[in-house]
């Protein structure tokens, strides 16, 4: 069975930092490539940074330069490092991978920037 279980959510100031985890299992980890999504209330969802199985990393230009997608394959498990966080990023922030043909999503971990 696959499961993503995010965690690292929480409520910080504008300019302060988290750093968001996700744990894989019922995959093989480092075959697959990785995505964070977040959705904010009243919006779609929307694909925030990508990494591929060899480390190649995309941003959506609203978190360029402020956020940092990683993953540790010996732990099959998918980073974000938020820096320099600002109220708009306020959103339940997903991971998401395509295995075998089908898509999964983890449950979310909320994030709140207060400003």
């Amino acid at each position: 069975q696959v499961r993503l279980v995010e965690s690292g959510g929480g409520l910080v100031q504008a300019g302060g930092s988290l750093r968001l985890s996700c744990a894989a299992s019922g995959i093989i980890f480092s075959f697959v490539p990785m995505d964070w999504y977040r959705q904010a209330p009243g919006k779609q969802r929307e694909l925030v940074a990508t990494i591929t199985r060899s480390g190649s990393r995309n941003y959506s230009d609203s978190v360029k330069g402020r956020f940092t997608i990683s993953r540790d394959n010996a732990k099959d498990t998918l980073y974000l490092q938020m820096d320099n966080l600002k109220p708009g990023d306020t959103a339940v922030y997903y991971c998401r991978t395509t295995w075998i043909g089908r898509e999964y999503w983890g449950q979310g971990t909320q994030v709140t920037v207060s400003s």
